[in-house]
């Protein structure tokens, strides 16, 4: 069953990652009483991911705070040493957190993985927004395989 507007996200264990290491998350505790905007791309360092979806989240991240968010947060089924790098080659610090999905149990809980096996990607996430206020979804934008447009910080901006 995929996730829906007005669920509660499933419990799964995520990978937070800081300037002085891993922090392993639980979503029941880490989206407990915020509102978060929580986007997930399928690979880190992949060519939309990093030209369009992290950045445009990294420079609207300020807007969509100043809307009520708490935090805003990127996931992908990449471990979290590869997390990291992209993020600091972005410059997320302060504008969004990473947290690795590295077996993709959280995409699979939530119904949305994507097998890129037919390009080599093996089983990832799909692209993504989401808005989820204390463990609840209160928006939900999948992106249609291959395109690139509710899921970008633009579009979850408008929705808040």
């Amino acid at each position: 069953m995929t996730i829906a507007i007005g669920d509660r996200l499933p419990s799964a264990k995520l990978i937070k990652t800081t300037e002085i290491g891993n922090e392993p998350v639980d979503t029941a505790d880490y989206f407990k009483g915020r509102r978060i905007a929580l986007f997930s791309v399928p690979g880190a360092f992949t060519p939309t991911c990093s030209a369009k979806h992290l950045p445009g989240f990294v420079d609207k991240a300020d807007a969509i705070k100043a809307k009520g968010v708490d935090e805003v947060a990127c996931t992908a089924v990449n471990d979290a040493f590869v997390m990291k790098a992209w993020g600091a080659a972005n410059d997320v610090a302060g504008k969004v957190t990473m947290l690795a999905d590295g077996n993709g149990d959280f995409v699979k809980a939530l119904g949305l993985e994507m097998d890129g096996t037919g390009f080599g990607l093996g089983h990832r996430g799909k692209r993504f927004s989401m808005v989820v206020n204390d463990g609840i979804v209160e928006q939900l934008n999948v992106e249609a395989p291959g395109e690139f447009n509710v899921s970008s910080a633009e579009y979850l901006l408008e929705q808040l």
